[in-house]
């Protein structure tokens, strides 16, 4: 008996590890067939996306431009740090995106004491087994990193490492992420105890952050009768519109929306203006540390692919680049101590940067 337990257990074991060619299948699959561009096409994601909003709705009142960057964040195949008080829907928010999405959910709440291990997995033993893998909750589809700035650095760079790479080691193998993978991590900006700061290496990591802000006197007023005390979630009847393979298809056709020669140019301005505030004659410019990396020129050059789609839009204009500029910069660019005594913020910023900057 104790041999067959052995037995199963190494079968089990090797059931649990990942296939030595999966990462290189997933990449073949993205790019088979180049997707064929056309605005045809480009207006049926769109109406994809619309009906995705609508089911968002159905139980997420208000936050539109919240709800249109965690999608457009998706659409890069990236991740969102969404910064907000508590209490404004945050969980809801990527837990019916996931049900929309059609992909598996999972939430991990960060706190002081909590281990890489704890969201990563563990290799672990029983004598009836023998050693196996527990694989963690960052194991999903779409991953809610809630209050990620109340774990220690150790945490964070466990979680930002699977992030970037798109893998993690537990024991002795690694293993790759679901894909499609996406991240919101959510920061509370109003505590200061018990907290650790995200360091600017570490958030560069993220491609938008969100600013989420109380709703108004109307939604509020909906959002009182409708909601998860007084109703379960499944009572909201939340329709699955997208697949896991279908944002994938959707994302390798993001990718290859048009960007002119000309547009990237403006790109680059803009995130030169940052870096050299004086040759565009910013007044804001004094309170600029560090200006945008290269990251962010990266950042805006998907991100606006990424709404371009969003419009229904086969291309992308100086436009797209706009609506995403604050959510790619605003957390790319570190102040001095001069900006929070005035304060003064890099939404501040980022405003005057495209008001100097010539558009094409």
């Amino acid at each position: 008996m104790k041999k067959e337990a052995i037995k199963q257990a190494k079968k089990e074991e090797e059931e649990t590890k990942p296939a030595p060619i999966e990462k290189e299948n997933i990449a073949a699959l993205r790019r088979a067939v180049p997707p064929k561009v056309s605005a045809a096409q480009s207006e049926e994601y769109r109406k994809l996306v619309d009906e995705s909003r609508r089911q968002i709705k159905r139980i997420f009142i208000g936050q539109d431009d919240v709800v249109t960057a965690l999608i457009r964040g998706l659409l890069c195949n990236s991740h969102v740090l969404l910064e907000g008080i508590p209490g404004i829907a945050k969980t809801l928010l990527i837990r019916a995106l996931a049900k929309v999405a059609g992909g598996k959910f999972s939430r991990v709440q960060f706190t002081v004491d909590l281990l890489p291990t704890d969201i990563v997995g563990i290799t672990t033993y029983t004598e009836q087994k023998g050693f196996y893998t527990v694989k963690g909750p960052l194991f999903a589809n779409f991953v809610l990193a809630d209050e990620i700035n109340r774990s220690p650095p150790k945490t964070q760079s466990a979680m930002l490492e699977a992030m970037q790479e798109r893998q993690a080691t537990i024991g002795k193998d690694t293993y790759n992420m679901p894909d499609p993978f996406f991240v919101m991590a959510t920061q509370n900006p109003i505590e200061q105890e018990g907290v650790y700061k995200l360091p600017e290496a570490q958030i560069d990591r993220f491609l938008f952050k969100v600013l989420m802000h109380y709703p108004d006197i109307d939604d509020e007023q909906q959002i009182l009768t409708q909601n998860l005390t007084l109703k379960k979630f499944e009572d909201f009847d939340i329709k699955t519109v997208l697949s896991p393979m279908m944002i994938i298809e959707m994302q390798e056709y993001t990718k290859n929306i048009y960007l002119s020669k000309e547009v990237e140019k403006y790109i680059l301005r803009i995130v030169e203006a940052t870096r050299f505030p004086e040759k565009y004659g910013l007044k804001t410019g004094k309170y600029i540390t560090w200006g945008g990396s290269p990251r962010a020129s990266i950042g805006l050059y998907i991100g606006a692919k990424a709404d371009a789609l969003l419009n229904g839009k086969d291309f992308v204009t100086p436009q797209h680049i706009k609506n995403v500029a604050h959510d790619v910069l605003r957390h790319r660019l570190i102040l001095s101590y001069e900006a929070e005594a005035d304060k003064v913020t890099s939404d501040d910023i980022v405003k005057e940067v495209l008001s100097r900057v010539p558009t094409p």
